[in-house]
């Protein structure tokens, strides 16, 4: 149990040091780990974190009504299709209980072509990550953990952010 701690202690300082300078980004010390999270696709099957087998995950919670998801929501997908992040993984997660026919009107408007939409259908997701607006970006490990999210909008085009996220890939 000791040496978990100071693994731990060491990861959480190493990746403090090495953090992009963005003010709405959390890191947490310890990471959260969540029981039962399933979203699901445009398809509605079902998508659980613990089956997934990226090394890093993204989870972005959003709606088609909500002015800085629009605005982030290009360089999110921008961020899907940069080669320098290996084994990357963004799941653009509506949950604003809005049918697939506008989400994909709300995708093509945008130019969103390297992103598929996913859904939170009953939502329950809100209140099991705890959100308290919307956008919120969820960062997980390979292991389904949450270690870090972003609190509101960033520009996912942000070099020193794409940096931190390879150094993490």
């Amino acid at each position: 149990m000791r040496i978990l701690i100071l693994f731990t202690f060491l990861i959480t300082n190493a990746l403090a040091n090495e953090l992009p300078d963005l003010k709405n980004l959390v890191v947490h010390k310890i990471p959260k780990t969540y029981d039962n999270v399933i979203f699901l696709d445009e398809t509605d099957e079902e998508i659980n974190i613990q089956n997934l087998d990226s090394k890093l995950t993204i989870l972005n919670f959003w709606a088609t009504w909500c002015e800085p998801c629009k605005e982030e929501m290009p360089s999110l997908n921008r961020l899907q299709a940069n080669k320098k992040i290996k084994n990357l993984k963004i799941y653009p997660i509506n949950i604003g209980k809005e049918n697939l026919n506008k989400v994909n009107n709300f995708f093509d408007k945008l130019d969103i072509d390297n992103l598929e939409p996913y859904f939170d259908n009953p939502s329950t997701l809100a209140k099991i990550f705890s959100l308290r607006g919307l956008p919120t970006t969820i960062i997980l490990n390979s292991e389904g953990e949450e270690f870090a999210r972003i609190i509101g909008s960033i520009d996912f085009d942000n070099e020193n952010f794409i940096n931190w996220l390879k150094n993490l890939s």
